[in-house]
């Protein structure tokens, strides 16, 4: 069906009953070419013209041209626009230049690799890294060039490949992971590629937020210390999809000021007319609990439905399954993405279950896809969904990122996925190359879902996000200088490049006995029974992943994050993969045992508890006022989680059937945090009595979470948080954010530093949005559990003046000039630690306690 059938069919499906709640639509848009460059080779320009690209786009010949000249290039524009062109035509140029001299007998070199030119290509994901190598191959093929070679190069990758990448390819595909662990340790039999390297591609560098992005930036300023080591000074090439501040993203990453790199932001590729649909779900009532065609009077639970004027809706999942059953059976070629790994999987039984009904064959073409499974796996999947054997899959968002997928007629996103950047990369897979396309974004039953999809201006008429680190953190920085010094000792001459003003902080890691100083410099200590590069984990967790083995065949379905194993694949668990139902026996020495039960008619959801335990203050400030004491205070805690329990649901309706207690290990992340505590007496006089405390606490924790970004550099998804009405250790009303990563990252301490800065900004933000009760902008969370409640957005107003009212004069207090911003969106998921990370959204629960902990 064309984009406008398309857009017929949700009208009819969703106009009647209100679910379609607002239609945008995005005008066509013309492309404008440009001729290529001069010093394109020629045999590459013919391999691109027999694959149809008879000239390219303005945009993609600026970057290229940029590129080519050496000066470090980011090339910002929408999902399809072509950014690999720009990136390939100079790095394949390049080789062939290159290959040419050597071959040359007055170089003197013939047959010499060893300054033959060479690209290193990183991405955030290894089904990217795939994609863009068969890309690779079809085009060396249409330009009929076989001394060109490419390969991938990752944790997957036998040990034999990864000697011939080493000794013969010109251009290497891997992802930061790997750079860190293998190849910049073992850089002295990388030297060959080091010796050449002439381009450093960064693919979709906008993925590198928060912690994982101060990550990623120092990891490659080690690569570029190590390449000018071999002599090599590469031109940097990032990739990004259309975000805010691209010049500022990328000199970050790289090292350099914002002005020593070319941003091409003006997208001149074609685009077909999109249409973005706001769809909420119906409303549901207790036969909404069963499928239909299961003997249900459809006609009079409609009826039913129309006349209820509130109350719960249909799941998200639920919803996004019956619109992928529409679309699929309309022939539209469709990814739905959710938030969650279960929620795929969900999402993909349950449509085939209604395809079933209509025609076996089509069910057949629709798959789930997620991190965790096999990397075999995964790479067969993107396949058949290029081919066209499959017409939908219901992924992750680890498809989300460019794995080139063109042909797609719809997208549908199950949820809010965190961020307008998100947001748009995932509508942009749709109508790709041109074409119309049809984006539909369901709401969840998160009220800032609900928020979005009634207030269309939140999302169409506000810019994208700027994607924030800051690899000045000492927290991330430490590990990594640990690692240089081992990858070659570190001098005077370096601390530029990691953005130090002198050696301080090298000198604190030679009195913990991690470095060694000598008259030239720092050296890692060889003593130490670690390598220098497990120190830290690009991905901020260091539990091994789990295996789901199948028993008696011994067969390895997948992996689970170890981090989160306990909440997936703990004993009594359904575990679905590829619609196939496992139940688990046992979980052990990192192995979760699973038989196959076709029969289950239900599913499983973990229950669990949380705390914060003070370990230790490093720092407090009393503040006191006429009216309130406050005490602030700054120190490492302990986050502790553990799964109690688990509640079967029925499917399809997933209602409670029973709950089963478990007796499960605790989890605790050893990190820092900031807290507040004041009385409940000054609470009440304030206007805030018991049963309105709660509610105060949470809106206040979920806005100052909001808001530490401004002052940390950091991504909300970096941080969480605890409020609780008596917490068991301060005895009294008590708001706690945390680092979320094991032993602290550094953003709870900046917003302790400034504390009255960050309270007013918070405030600030709460009361110039002119909602009435609380939402989005202010004191919702795009990550709460709860479903964001309770919240009171009103006496969080009070606590925060009666804070800020004793904050000490000249500190940003009360009357004084703070931030102003409406809380800002993190941007979804954290990696599965293989290179293929996708989101799970997890957020905060209410432990038995009352406890709120937010993730």
């Amino acid at each position: 069906m064309s984009g406008p059938d398309l857009v017929n069919l949700l009208r009819a499906t969703g106009a009647r009953d209100g679910r379609l709640v607002h239609l945008e639509q995005l005008p066509a848009r013309e492309g404008r070419r440009a001729d290529w460059p001069s010093w394109a080779d020629p045999d590459v320009v013919a391999g691109y013209r027999r694959m149809g690209v008879s000239a390219p786009w303005e945009h993609q010949v600026t970057a290229a041209e940029a590129a080519w000249a050496g000066r470090h290039t980011v090339i910002a524009t929408g999902t399809g626009s072509g950014k690999s062109l720009a990136a390939w035509l100079p790095v394949l140029s390049a080789v062939r230049e290159g290959a040419a001299q050597a071959a040359s007998p007055a170089s003197g070199r013939i047959g010499d690799y060893t300054r033959r030119p060479t690209t290193l290509y990183l991405s955030p994901t290894k089904a990217l890294a795939a994609d863009q190598l068969a890309g690779l191959h079809r085009l060396l093929d249409a330009a009929q060039l076989r001394g060109i070679r490419v390969t991938t190069c990752d944790g997957d990758t036998p040990l034999t490949e990864r000697d011939w990448a080493r000794d013969h390819a010109d251009v290497v595909l891997s992802n930061p992971d790997f750079l860190h662990f293998s190849m910049l340790p073992a850089h002295r039999r990388w030297q060959r590629l080091l010796r050449g390297l002439r381009y450093v591609v960064v693919d979709e560098c906008h993925a590198y937020r928060g912690v994982l992005g101060a990550h990623v930036a120092l990891v490659l300023r080690r690569l570029l210390r190590l390449a000018a080591y071999y002599g090599a000074q590469p031109t940097v090439l990032c990739a990004s999809a259309t975000t805010a501040e691209p010049a500022l993203t990328a000199a970050r990453l790289v090292g350099v000021a914002p002005e020593d790199v070319v941003a091409v932001t003006e997208d001149a590729a074609p685009s077909g007319r999109r249409s973005v649909a706001l769809w909420q779900p119906a409303l549901s009532t207790g036969w909404a609990a069963t499928w239909p065609g299961q003997g249900v009077d459809l006609a009079a639970t409609d009826a039913a439905s129309e006349a209820l004027e509130d109350g719960p809706r249909r799941s998200a999942t639920s919803e996004a399954a019956d619109l992928l059953a529409d679309l699929v059976s309309a022939g539209a070629r469709t990814l739905v993405f959710v938030r969650s790994r279960y929620g795929a999987e969900v999402i993909a039984e349950q449509a085939r279950r209604h395809l079933r009904e209509v025609d076996g064959e089509l069910a057949a073409r629709v798959a789930a896809y997620r991190g965790g499974y096999l990397p075999e796996e995964r790479r067969e999947l993107e396949r058949a969904l290029r081919s066209g054997e499959l017409l939908a899959l219901a992924t992750t968002n680890a498809l989300e990122l460019g794995v080139d997928v063109a042909g797609l007629d719809a997208v549908v996103i199950a949820g809010w996925p965190g961020t307008r950047v998100s947001l748009w990369q995932q509508a942009g897979r749709a109508g790709r190359a041109g074409a119309d396309g049809v984006a539909v974004l369901v709401a969840s039953d998160d009220p800032l879902d609900g928020f979005l999809v009634h207030h269309p201006e939140a999302i169409f008429g506000a810019g994208v996000e700027a994607t924030t680190f800051d690899p000045a953190n000492p927290y991330v920085l430490a590990p990594h200088l640990c690692a240089a010094a081992s990858e070659s000792p570190l001098t005077d001459a370096d601390l530029p490049l990691f953005g130090l003003p002198d050696g301080t902080l090298l000198d604190e890691l030679v009195r913990r006995g991690l470095l060694r100083r000598r008259p030239n410099g720092w050296f890692w200590n060889f003593a130490r029974p670690e390598r220098a590069q497990d120190l830290t984990d690009l991905r901020g967790g260091l539990d091994r992943p789990v295996q789901v083995v199948e028993i008696g065949t011994g067969t390895v379905l997948g992996t689970v994050d170890g981090a989160r194993a306990d909440g997936t694949v703990f004993p009594g668990a359904v575990y679905v993969h590829q619609g196939r139902t496992f139940v688990v026996d046992a979980l052990e020495d990192e192995v979760a045992l699973v038989h196959e039960d076709a029969e289950v008619a239900y599913r499983t959801k973990a229950r669990s508890t949380s705390s914060v335990r003070i370990i230790g203050t490093r720092d407090r400030q009393e503040w006191s006022s006429t009216d309130a004491a406050v005490l602030w205070s700054f120190g490492d805690v302990e986050v502790t989680s553990q799964v109690t329990g688990y509640d079967k649901r029925r499917v399809p309706g997933l209602d409670i059937i029973g709950s089963y207690p478990l007796d499960m290990s605790e989890r605790v992340l050893p990190t820092t945090a900031v807290w507040w505590t004041l009385s409940a007496e000054a609470c009440e006089a304030a206007g805030v009595g018991k049963d309105a405390l709660p509610g105060a606490l949470h809106a206040a924790e979920h806005a100052s979470i909001g808001l530490l970004p401004l002052l940390a550099t950091c991504d909300r998804w970096d941080i969480g948080g605890l409020s609780t009405a008596v917490h068991p250790q301060t005895g009294q009303p008590t708001v706690f954010v945390h680092d979320g990563y094991p032993g602290g990252a550094g953003f709870a301490e900046r917003g302790y530093r400034a504390a009255a800065q960050w309270l007013r900004a918070t405030l600030d933000a709460i009361t110039a949005c002119r909602c009435q009760d609380g939402c989005p902008s202010c004191v919702q969370s795009p990550k709460c559990g709860n479903g964001n409640s309770p919240l009171d957005k009103h006496g969080a107003v009070r606590l925060l003046r009666l804070l800020l009212g004793a904050a000490p004069a000249g500190t940003g207090g009360a009357g004084a000039a703070g931030g102003n911003g409406a809380a800002g969106d993190g941007a979804a998921g954290d990696g599965d630690g293989d290179g293929d990370g996708d989101g799970d959204g997890d957020g905060d629960t209410i432990p038995a306690n009352g406890r709120r902990a937010s993730g």
